[in-house]
């Protein structure tokens, strides 16, 4: 990496010193030989980079100021990322140290709010002084001191105004609106995105090319609140994107229309048309996975539009949008031949047939969305590697993955982000837990994390749990284990989401030409009348491929698995006080009008939904019901 930064930079330099002693020699009478020497060192300078960028270029239909955008801002950022990975390395040292800085320091700042005053900030003076003064939270802790923010009363919680108030996806309960701040959009670029572009492009030297992204995301609904405070998902968007729009194969324009199905059609539409396509990108890897659904779905339709230079008609576009997207369009009946034939071969490993030069998926397909970057592997991506950056939430970057060809995500907690404590999981339900420190916590236990963050969150129960599985240096590794409100409990068994999981792929490993697609589970008690009277048991609800119908004794497996690998569910089974599982096979695309009632009643956005494991709303079960096949 250093050799071709020495490459960029010295050509640079050349071309910058030889073009201002040229305009000074202009200026100033400089002897003619010494100007036009240097407009020939220029000139091979420039020729250079020319080079430089020659070797990375993927593809023909690039104009040179994409070219260029791109490139300087691929080393421009390539920079950054040494930088903060250097920073990185020297913080997981003394993590101690660091984390007191980091809590010290967003105390500092708040000291003279509302909030600030209510617990003396200023008199703080390490983290025992902070753990034994401020309580441990919850949201409903923040949530009148969040309205009167909304309302326009300046500092309440945090010293500066809000850019955004965020809402959380609601995977494990209601929507909550948290603060969104500068300090934390910044820690998230230069603590995440740029040491995860450092990581993936020494895992994936491929990356460093100038081939366009295919990224899935799509520009969310904000609603303002009564001080006109932005309310919306705390995501990247295009138009927080904007200036890095012409990296992506999707144009601008198109990141215009309001349909999220419409701006997906436009997205597969412009990546289809341009074969030299280098990464597919977005949040998560479950709308990677519905992309690729779409695709499945609407091929001809594409095949069509490539061949006509057109889009289709069935896209609900205002005249003017239409027109600007279709200038952009030509008739490209190579293209389409070439396409067609492809999918006339097959959906399984199509991605790699259709974008020959595709190196990365770049997504997080972790926790909830494992399942999918399992199945984007095994089908459509086959042979492609797949990097899951971040470990981050709406609170925040809580930690990177600097181990991208690992086949298990591991996150490195980013000490300079949050203040970090840990909750043994065995005391999680305790009134006044004692909490653990970076320092502290032991190799193999699972721990609920309680963070403060840059955006007027202290000591805050996020609700996620996880294992520490190593130390780099004396910083902790972790793996994303479940979240608490998303455990399956009828009679204080605590079922995780990991744990079920794993039961359940087992069970379908036995179940001949059965490939999950997806599930869901809901508590018994949530149905009430419309499942008959039965013992407190699980009403799991799952859509498959490759099979229409399910035995007894199929449907049995998945409790016979679920006994094998959880103790506690067994006895409770054996005794009789938990009934066996009623497992629904639901018709095919159920999942996908499943997220689309979700993100419509949570107002989420594409961009950041997370399917829910256990279902806590009666509609969305009564959905499924109604969706049921066997």
């Amino acid at each position: 990496m250093a050799f071709s930064l020495f490459r960029v930079a010295v050509p640079l330099c050349v071309v910058v010193l030889s073009v201002t002693v040229a305009i000074l020699g202009y200026n100033q009478a400089m002897p003619p030989p010494l100007p036009a020497a240097l407009g020939v060192c220029s000139l091979a300078g420039m020729a250079l980079i020319w080079r430089d960028i020659g070797s990375k270029m993927k593809g023909e239909s690039r104009t040179l100021s994409s070219l260029l955008g791109q490139y300087l801002a691929v080393k421009g950022v390539g920079w950054l990322g040494r930088r903060q990975r250097r920073k990185l390395e020297a913080d997981t040292l003394n993590v101690k140290r660091v984390q007191e800085e980091t809590l010290l320091r967003r105390l500092k700042k708040n000291e003279h709010t509302c909030y600030g005053r209510q617990y003396d900030f200023s008199s703080i003076r390490d983290s025992d002084d902070f753990r034994a003064r401020h309580p441990i939270t919850t949201y409903e802790h923040y949530r009148e001191l969040i309205i009167r923010i909304a309302a326009g009363e300046e500092k309440v919680i945090i010293a500066e105004k809000p850019l955004s108030l965020a809402m959380t996806s609601g995977t494990s309960g209601a929507s909550a609106m948290l603060l969104s701040t500068k300090d934390t959009n910044t820690e998230f670029f230069l603590q995440g995105v740029t040491v995860c572009l450092d990581a993936m492009q020494q895992a994936f030297p491929a990356s460093d090319s100038l081939q366009r992204t295919t990224k899935f995301f799509y520009t969310p609904t904000f609603r303002q609140s009564e001080a006109g405070i932005p309310i919306g998902p705390n995501s990247s968007t295009p138009a927080s994107s904007r200036h890095m729009l012409n990296l992506y194969t999707t144009p601008a324009p198109a990141f215009e229309v309001p349909s999220e199905k419409d701006t997906l059609y436009l997205h597969l539409l412009f990546a289809l048309k341009d074969p030299s396509v280098g990464t597919l990108e977005s949040n998560f890897a479950s709308t990677v996975f519905y992309a690729f659904i779409a695709l499945q779905e609407r091929w001809q339709e594409l095949v069509e539009d490539i061949e006509r230079g057109k889009v289709s008609s069935a896209l609900a576009l205002e005249p003017e949008m239409r027109a600007r997207l279709e200038a952009l369009m030509k008739p490209d009946p190579e293209r389409a031949a070439q396409l067609q034939t492809h999918f006339q071969d097959g959906f399984r490993g199509i991605a790699k047939r259709l974008w020959p030069h595709l190196h990365l998926v770049l997504a997080v397909d972790s926790g909830s969305n494992e399942i999918y970057g399992e199945m984007l592997r095994e089908n459509y991506c086959q042979g492609i590697p797949f990097y899951s950056p971040f470990y981050a939430a709406t609170e925040g970057l809580i930690g990177v993955n600097l181990w991208p060809q690992e086949a298990n995500r591991r996150y490195l907690l980013c000490p300079r982000s949050m203040f970090c404590e840990f909750l043994p999981e065995s005391s999680m339900e305790e009134e006044a837990p004692h909490t653990l420190l970076m320092e502290d916590v032991k190799e193999g236990h699972n721990y609920e994390l309680i963070i403060t963050n840059a955006s007027g969150l202290f000591r805050y129960r996020i609700g996620d749990i996880v294992k520490v599985v190593g130390f780099h240096n004396q910083c902790p590794i972790v793996e994303f284990q479940y979240r608490r409100g998303q455990m399956l409990n009828v009679r204080g068994e605590k079922v995780s989401e990991v744990l079920f999981l794993g039961a359940l792929k087992k069970a379908v490993a036995q179940w001949s030409g059965a490939q999950l697609v997806d599930y869901c589970c809901a508590e018994s008690g949530i149905l009430g009348d419309l499942i008959g009277a039965s013992d407190p048991h699980y009403q799991v609800f799952i859509e498959l491929k490759g099979v229409r119908n399910l035995t007894e004794k199929q449907r049995y497996k998945l409790d016979i698995c679920l006994q094998q690998d959880s103790a506690v569910y067994k006895s409770f089974r054996i005794k009789g006080s938990i009934g066996p599982m009623r497992v629904q096979l639901v018709m095919n695309g159920t999942f996908n009008e499943l997220r689309k009632q979700m993100i419509a009643f949570s107002n989420t956005s594409p961009n950041t939904f997370k399917m829910h494991r256990v279902l806590r709303r009666k509609e969305y079960a009564n959905f499924l019901l109604g969706r049921t096949v066997s």
